[in-house]
């Protein structure tokens, strides 16, 4: 495709293993690995979670988008998104100029299961973090897919098999 680059794209919902998958992406590929919610955390000095809770969600996106426009298509990169990216087409545009979008994702329990084990998610300090889940995995999982080239069932695999289909899947293994 003219105009694409060449990196790995990693989008999905939180827990679905992005950050993992990434760090076993640039193990394997020798890329360098960028992840937007590290970018924006070292901008602010502080968490997502502190950043949400001070600035709002809203600061936070706009900061998310600013640390994505600062990735060039020309240099290939396995590059790790916040779950929320999709939620703004320009993002979606940039990410698929940037190269080969992978939406990975897990059923509903896993997701649970995973995201439970850290009291760091801010989206998800509700009254009802199981009922936030659902609603927000209705909003976004048509996004994801609408965005991906390759959709992936992380829910079974390692973080080391999830990163090997991804490469089969683009033809990079």
């Amino acid at each position: 495709m003219t105009g694409r680059g060449q990196s790995i794209v990693l989008i999905g919902f939180m827990g679905a293993g992005k950050s993992s998958t990434g760090k076993a992406l640039a193990r394997k590929t020798g890329l360098p690995r960028l992840d937007t919610d590290e970018i924006v955390s070292t901008r602010f000095g502080l968490s997502v979670g502190e950043i949400f809770a001070a600035f709002g969600e809203e600061k936070f996106r706009d900061a998310e988008t600013e640390a994505l426009n600062q990735f060039f298509h020309e240099t290939p990169a396995i590059i790790v998104t916040g779950g929320g990216i999709v939620l703004r087409a320009e993002n979606v545009k940039k990410l698929r100029e940037l190269g080969n979008v992978v939406s990975l994702e897990a059923d509903e329990e896993t997701l649970f299961r995973r995201i439970s084990r850290r009291a760091t998610r801010p989206l998800l300090q509700t009254q009802n973090p199981r009922g936030t889940l659902v609603e927000l995995l209705r909003v976004r999982e048509p996004l994801y897919h609408a965005a991906a080239d390759v959709r992936l069932d992380t829910s079974r695999l390692t973080h080391d098999e999830v990163a090997d289909a991804i490469l089969k899947s683009i033809g990079k293994l």
